[in-house]
């Protein structure tokens, strides 16, 4: 039986709280998921065996750092493409992590896990600005702080984050559209 987002989350939450036939369970569902996903990336079976153990392993130590507001099946994703990366960085494989076709993982379409994809994605393309732009960026318009809230958090001026917000957006408006004239 597929557990819905709803299901897996409040199986989280509760697990959260203390409920450890819960967690066995929620443990139970993912396992066959993430069994699924590495196996259809990678040629090891034993490989993809390590990677489960390694994404459940990070779960359940990371699993007080799951926001319940948040999709959870997202969260999960995350740290598995993460876990998916660090062995192909290991074996020194150059390959890509494809954002699509996580329907077999999930389960089904989720709203929450689309944003959680955007803003991984956002969060690549701000890892190549300056550090004060980045930071500008992501408390103004990811987080959603005044510039004045944004300024009090960074230590510096209003008009400095005013500046490094413009800079910075500047920069992913300018890298996009190059993007976009390429796959035209």
């Amino acid at each position: 039986m597929i557990a819905s987002e709803t299901e897996l989350r409040a199986m989280m939450v509760a697990s959260q709280e203390g409920d450890a036939p819960v967690y066995r369970r929620l443990l139970t569902v993912l396992r066959p998921r993430l069994e699924s996903f590495y196996r259809r990336r990678l040629n090891d079976g034993s490989a993809a065996d390590d990677l489960v153990q390694e994404t459940l392993m990070a779960m359940h130590i990371k699993r007080d750092t799951y926001d319940p507001g948040q999709p959870f099946t997202a969260w999960v994703y995350g740290i598995a493409r993460y876990k998916l990366l660090d062995h192909y960085r290991r074996h020194h494989k150059h390959q890509s992590v494809p954002l699509d076709g996580m329907e077999e993982f999930l389960g089904e379409a989720d709203h929450g896990f689309a944003a959680a994809d955007a803003r991984m994605d956002v969060g690549r393309l701000m890892e190549d600005l300056p550090a004060a732009q980045s930071r500008a960026v992501q408390l103004t318009k990811l987080d959603e702080l005044s510039v004045a809230e944004a300024a009090e958090q960074t230590g510096s001026g209003i008009s400095a984050v005013k500046v490094n917000v413009h800079r910075g957006l500047k920069t992913l408006i300018a890298r996009f559209q190059k993007s976009e004239e390429k796959n035209v």
